[in-house]
């Protein structure tokens, strides 16, 4: 508490999770939105009282209508928005999407309209900077099979 008695103000952010995947050629799953242009990656804001890794599980089952399972967690990033606000994105494991399951893929066809895999040097052109950088230290802890902190997209440590 500060020298008056009203409490002192918190961050409440906008909490967002998303898996990232993979095919046999470590190209990544990007989804292209109907709703606004460029591609992301699997995943949306969580709903009250979910955890980042359940909410990554259900917007990539709303997404894409297949439930693989969600890893490790790669990254937390500290990414305010500035007309949305404080924003708190987590990017989980979701491995390498076996051929049999890409097959099943069924686009929701209301927020996703296609899915594609890209490599990894697309990803600056394809993703707005500040989720390419987030998707790239992705990349990078889940090859050093680690979990980094990034704010704003860098990592921190």
């Amino acid at each position: 508490m500060s020298g008056s008695d009203a409490p002192e103000a918190v961050a409440q952010p906008r909490t967002a999770a998303g898996g990232l995947f993979f095919d046999e050629a470590d190209r990544v799953l990007l989804v292209k939105p109907t709703y606004k242009p460029g591609w992301e990656i699997p995943g949306g804001y969580l709903h009250p009282g979910e955890t980042p890794s359940e909410g990554a599980g259900r917007e990539v089952k709303e997404e894409l209508g297949v439930t693989p399972p969600i890893g490790r967690l790669l990254v937390a990033d500290w990414a305010p928005h500035p007309t949305e606000g404080d924003k708190l994105l987590f990017v989980f494991d979701g491995g390498v999407l076996p051929a049999e399951e890409r097959a099943q893929i069924n686009l929701d066809g209301l927020e996703i309209g296609e899915y594609a895999f890209h490599a990894a040097d697309q990803i600056d052109e394809l993703l707005i900077p500040r989720l390419a950088r987030r998707v790239h230290a992705a990349i990078d802890a889940r090859s050093a099979a680690a979990t980094s902190y990034l704010e704003n997209g860098v990592p921190r440590c």
